[in-house]
């Protein structure tokens, strides 16, 4: 396989974005999160803060906080956790969450309603423009990634993003990875047009 076109792999575990408002209605006026570890993508943290997501069928516990603050508010599962929250989460792009399901959420001082917002992120790749120029892409495009090994597998339809402080990553759910034998770390191949 040659390197020209490998990209590492990001698995993403289930977590929640927070805006300012629900924040604070669930940890407290004036609170700010906690970074405990740095993401792969400039900016982007873990924060010590976990949440309880609470759908028609089912809830899960320690549904860790990532930052920083977004202007509104995010859950990003998988399937499998969809099926065992009761929630038909689709397939979207972070931050098009119009018209998506909603969830209970549940903080250390408060719950809240989310009237719309979880989803199943779809699977993307991160890159800056000089990787965007070198794989001959552009912002919003969709690619094909490869993986090799004892469950080799295309993945179709990939959403590749564009902007100067991105990373180069592949970023997928849980269950992909787990379906594909990817880890973080590992790494893929976008295929020539």
């Amino acid at each position: 396989m040659s390197d020209d076109y490998l990209v590492p792999v990001g698995v993403s575990n289930r977590h929640i974005h927070l805006s300012q408002g629900h924040l604070e209605e669930l940890f407290g006026k004036g609170y700010e999160l906690t970074n405990i570890k740095d993401l792969s993508q400039k900016g982007e943290f873990a924060a010590k803060e976990t949440v309880t997501i609470v759908g028609p069928k089912g809830a899960i516990e320690k549904v860790r906080v990532l930052g920083p603050i977004r202007s509104r508010s995010q859950v990003e599962i998988s399937r499998t956790d969809s099926f065992k929250l009761g929630i038909n989460a689709p397939v979207k792009q972070s931050g098009k969450i119009e018209g998506t399901p909603g969830c209970i959420v549940i903080g250390p001082k408060n719950i809240i309603k989310l009237e719309e917002g979880v989803i199943l992120a779809d699977h993307h790749i991160h890159m800056s423009p000089s990787d965007a120029k070198k794989f001959n892409v552009i912002d919003g495009e969709r690619v094909s990634v490869h993986v090799k090994g004892s469950r080799e597998v295309t993945f179709h339809n990939v959403l590749v993003r564009v902007k100067p402080s991105f990373v180069l990553e592949f970023h997928i759910d849980t269950d992909e990875a787990n379906a594909s034998l990817l880890s973080s770390g590992d790494f893929v191949k976008i295929l020539k047009k």
